[in-house]
């Protein structure tokens, strides 16, 4: 990005200069600094958000830059009102007085770089019952976004399962070396894809966040929603893909997720307790979520993968037959739908394909 295209802070008076940047740096804005008019018409046109102080508001008007669609004139409470006459002409201006407005200008300052495109694809996965599946197709759907040159988040919220960084083999990093949900279970407010993206396991267009070792479910309880809230909309403002792991059974957290998502995956192996346990599940995955699919793994005989289906009452997603070798490379340590020959794998090469043409053609 153009660093031109920042924010831009106006403002001889360093007093006022530490607020506001003290503000960006709450908000995770980087902006740019002038401190003088002539510095600041470097940016002017580019900057999505301009912050005057009120020190340089009339050698602005004198230097009658163009109408800027953002402005804000910016003093302090005790330095008595502000009038719209001071700002330069044709601008559509906010007056704020800090610390009275700190709120707003920093509201302002979180949004100014909001990417203008929509949110990314965002799809989720969970178990018919335990131990179905579902953490794989996680994986194996990221690993087809890394495929199709997509930068992926992998989100994986069940603080009892084993780790999708796990099965990507990416989990030797220290425990003071990386970010988990147990980091950002106080984080209040916006919180900015690319400040925690350095701190997370993965490959190269892959970043997971999961629950670490040192975050005990027994610790840390269950996803709070506002963390829930907060990591999902910045994944999906600052990745192409998103993939959510969910856990087995209602929680506020991932109904977050499932009402976001695009389409819901729900697997289940083709045996009679896993179907018996799926519909217990699938009322609420159907209530919380657009679109919900069943994928039917390892059907064989009269259980067909339809006839699963059919009992759960769900579009299928997929048939996928019992992969040989997948046991052998867990074992192994490999990661698993690596290959695009895996059955794993050229279903979720497809279903990313799918989900980006969708949306593409919203």
């Amino acid at each position: 990005m153009d660093v031109r295209s920042r924010p831009l802070f106006a403002t001889a008076d360093p007093a006022l200069l530490d607020d506001l940047l003290r503000l960006a740096s709450a908000a995770s804005t980087e902006v740019n600094v002038a401190r003088t008019v002539d510095q600041a018409l470097r940016s002017w046109t580019h900057a999505p958000l301009a912050v005057v102080g009120a020190d340089l508001r009339a050698a602005l008007r004198t230097a009658d830059p163009p109408p800027h669609p953002r402005l804000v004139v910016v003093g302090r409470a005790t330095g008595g009102t502000l009038s719209p006459t001071s700002a330069p002409s044709g601008s559509e201006t906010s007056l704020l007085l800090l610390p009275r407005d700190e709120s707003a200008l920093a509201g302002l300052l979180a949004r100014a770089d909001a990417p203008a495109r929509a949110p990314a694809p965002t799809v989720s996965v969970v178990g018919g019952r335990g131990g179905a599946g579902a953490s794989l197709l996680g994986v194996a759907l990221a690993l087809a976004g890394e495929r199709a040159g997509r930068t992926t988040a992998l989100l994986d919220t069940d603080p009892l399962g084993c780790g999708s960084d796990i099965y990507l083999g990416c989990d030797d990093a220290g425990p003071g070396d990386r970010t988990g949900w147990g980091d950002l279970l106080v984080r209040h407010g916006r919180v900015h894809w690319r400040d925690l993206r350095d701190g997370l396991p993965g490959t190269p267009r892959v970043s997971v966040l999961a629950w670490t070792r040192r975050s005990t479910p027994a610790r840390t309880g269950s996803l709070p929603v506002g963390a829930a809230r907060a990591v999902l909309s910045s994944a999906r403002h600052g990745t192409d893909l998103v993939v959510a792991d969910l856990p087995r059974g209602p929680t506020p957290a991932s109904a977050v997720f499932l009402n976001r998502s695009d389409v819901v995956y729900v697997v289940v192996p083709a045996d009679v307790p896993s179907v018996v346990a799926a519909a217990r599940l699938v009322p609420w995955l159907v209530e919380e979520a657009s679109s919900v699919r069943v994928v039917v793994r390892g059907a064989q005989g009269e259980l067909t993968a339809d006839a699963v289906a059919g009992t759960l009452g769900l579009p299928l997603g997929a048939d996928l037959p019992d992969e040989r070798g997948l046991d052998r490379d867990l074992a192994a340590g490999r990661v698993p739908a690596r290959q695009r020959r895996s059955p794993l794998a050229r279903f979720a090469d497809r279903a990313v394909a799918e989900l980006s043409g969708v949306r593409e053609a919203r």
